[in-house]
């Protein structure tokens, strides 16, 4: 089930990590109709140039997040989320939109294994009534 994690070029005190973790929790509970408890939220908060965009000039600060998903979801859904999760990123840690950059890895649900959850998780179908992650 999803574990998404953020890299950051800065530093967050632990009130605003567990907001932040909150808030893209929920953003991703919502967009892709799953339970909360389903959700892993890990803040690496690695300060000025810890994360970097490489182009034709000179590298540039930027923030990164990777969201291990299960395989299934249309493009349309993982583009709302990557969108929403930015919103959440450029309001929360006051960084540009067009540094920041979303990746999906996508997994059988049997790569997902949660103790709190009973074990692995069963594969995402359209019709799970918002028990997969």
């Amino acid at each position: 089930m999803p574990s998404l994690q953020l890299d950051l070029p800065l530093r967050l005190d632990i009130d605003t990590k567990r907001y932040l973790a909150s808030q893209i929790g929920s953003v991703y509970a919502e967009v892709m109709q799953v339970p909360p408890e389903f959700i892993t939220v890990s803040i690496h908060d690695l300060g000025p140039g810890g994360v970097w965009r490489c182009g034709a000039g000179e590298p540039e600060p930027a923030g990164l997040v990777m969201c291990d998903i299960r395989a299934g979801r249309p493009a349309a859904t993982r583009e709302l989320l990557a969108r929403r999760i930015v919103d959440v990123c450029v309001r929360v840690c006051e960084l540009e939109e067009r540094r920041l950059k979303v990746e999906f890895t996508q997994h059988a649900g049997d790569e997902m294994y949660h103790p709190h959850l009973g074990g692995f998780a069963p594969d995402w179908a359209p019709d799970a009534g918002g028990r997969s992650g």
